[in-house]
């Protein structure tokens, strides 16, 4: 390879590096979110998400590899990489598919209003007395859908502003006991 010609720029390798970039993008989207699907046990959705993915990649790749390497193409197939990541991870967490479970943990909340709230809103709401370091605590768990943890938190924090809250994926063996639709 001639360093010369690697830093040449033409309006042909613009057009290439343009969609060398666009499909790694569309590539990387799909493989990032086939890998969260993948973690929630979505068959399906993988299967076809990896068919696509696979198919894309080869495009790219066999774009890439058409010609002499250049810096634009270089570039365009690195961004369109990272670019690709960002974009997977933003569509699947608008998606939001799965279930979390909300623990939530209250020294300010001597009459159970967080719990009444959330019950009143339609959440389950497991109770438990603990003891952390200063005394006392209420703790509680709420499962839920990915979409509806925001709504939780809020709820929450209108009662305690100081509550400890964590979430956390998982996946139901079933969906029996109280589930809000």
């Amino acid at each position: 390879m001639n360093l010369a010609s690697f830093f040449t720029i033409t309006q042909s390798f613009l057009i290439s590096a343009g969609v060398i970039f666009l499909l790694r993008v569309i590539d990387m989207s799909i493989d990032t979110m086939r890998l969260l699907f993948v973690i929630r046990g979505k068959k399906l959705f993988v299967w076809i998400l990896g068919a696509a993915q696979s198919t894309v990649f080869f495009l790219a790749v066999s774009q890439a590899l058409r010609g002499e390497a250049n810096i634009l193409t270089t570039l365009g197939y690195a961004f369109g990489f990272a670019t690709g990541n960002l974009i997977g991870m933003i569509i699947e967490e608008k998606l939001a598919i799965g279930f979390q479970r909300v623990t939530i943990t209250s020294q300010n909340d001597p009459m159970n209003e967080i719990a009444k709230d959330l019950r009143k809103n339609g959440y389950g709401v497991t109770e438990m007395k603990a003891y952390g370091r200063d005394g006392e605590v209420v703790m509680m768990h709420v499962n839920c859908k990915r979409k509806q943890v925001e709504n939780v938190e809020t709820i929450v924090f209108k009662h305690d502003g100081r509550a400890f809250i964590t979430v956390d994926d998982f996946m139901p063996v079933r969906q029996t006991g109280f589930w809000r639709k």
